[in-house]
């Protein structure tokens, strides 16, 4: 994976996370995904100024359309508790399509690269347009700034099992 593409956001767990069965639970992970996408379209875009006239992935998608969950994929791998320290999301960009693009996440703890994984997701996204709800194509811009985002595949379990079962 490209390091360089990888953003790092901290996640401040609150008791209230945690379910019954004394772990965070599963329905919080989809916001960690949420809380990880808004967080990297808000970034100040390169050359693009400070304060109001700052750009960010998100201000120029709103230009064109809006961008909508298509499908969210998440597999756990370990239990996640209650800790005062944060968890880190890591989130990439794993695939580029005409209207379409999808997300990598990674749920850490601080240490990047090393420490536990509790989980790995992918979310796929579509932009279409606000008036008719038809998918949109991708601005070149766009583009360019997903491509800058890029890295690797989501490394889920299933796909590393098919790839030595081949």
């Amino acid at each position: 994976m490209d390091a360089m593409a990888i953003h790092r956001f901290p996640i401040q767990l609150r008791f209230g996370d945690e379910d019954s069965n004394g772990h965070v639970n599963n329905v919080r992970y989809v916001q960690f995904l949420e809380e990880a996408r808004v967080r990297l379209s808000l970034l100040p875009l390169p050359g693009t100024g400070t304060g109001s006239g700052t750009e960010t992935f998100r201000s120029l998608t709103a230009e064109a359309g809006v961008t909508l969950v298509a499908r969210q994929e998440i597999e756990y791998r370990a239990p996640l508790t209650y800790r005062q320290a944060p968890v880190w999301i890591e989130i990439w960009v794993s695939r580029i399509g005409g209207s379409s693009l999808t997300y990598g996440f990674r749920l850490t703890d601080a240490e990047a690269g090393t420490g536990t994984v509790f989980a790995v997701a992918e979310a796929a996204m579509v932009m279409v347009s606000r008036e008719t709800g038809a998918p949109l194509a991708l601005s070149d811009r766009q583009r360019l700034i997903l491509e800058g985002w890029r890295s690797g595949p989501v490394p889920f379990r299933r796909t590393a099992a098919a790839e030595v079962a081949n």
